[in-house]
């Protein structure tokens, strides 16, 4: 690991079933997350992805790249353009500091309408500051 270090961009194509399996993988059960019908009367174009499954991606984006010692102590990200049925995110990352064994990872996912998510991960990785 080192400072600079470029994580290899990620394709993620944005399905409905990814859409819906994550919010009921995460027990979110709200409408705009499974019922294309409802998500369009509360103003949405169709059902977009919820916070917890973008947040897992995020997460495996990071410890894909690391190695499964990889174990993560933070992620704090933020929202932007919603992910919909048929879109693609690229997930890319940077490595902004490294204290040893551990790093934090500025994370930005993008798709076809701007920037779905921004932040920062923070990942220790057992060995690699030796």
């Amino acid at each position: 690991m080192r400072a600079g270090e470029r994580l290899p961009p990620l394709e993620i194509p944005v399905t409905r079933t990814l859409i819906v399996a994550g919010a009921l993988a995460s027990r979110d059960y709200q409408d705009v997350h499974h019922d294309p019908e409802l998500a369009r009367q509360k103003g949405a174009p169709d059902v977009f992805m919820n916070i917890l499954t973008t947040n897992g991606l995020v997460g495996r984006y990071v410890t894909d790249h690391f190695g499964p010692t990889a174990v993560l102590r933070g992620v704090a990200i933020r929202l932007g353009a919603p992910n919909h049925p048929g879109d693609t995110m690229v997930l890319t990352g940077r490595v902004e500091e490294v204290d040893g064994d551990t790093a934090v990872v500025r994370v930005v996912g993008a798709n076809g309408l701007g920037d779905h998510v921004t932040g920062t991960v923070t990942v220790t990785v057992p060995g690699a500051g030796s």
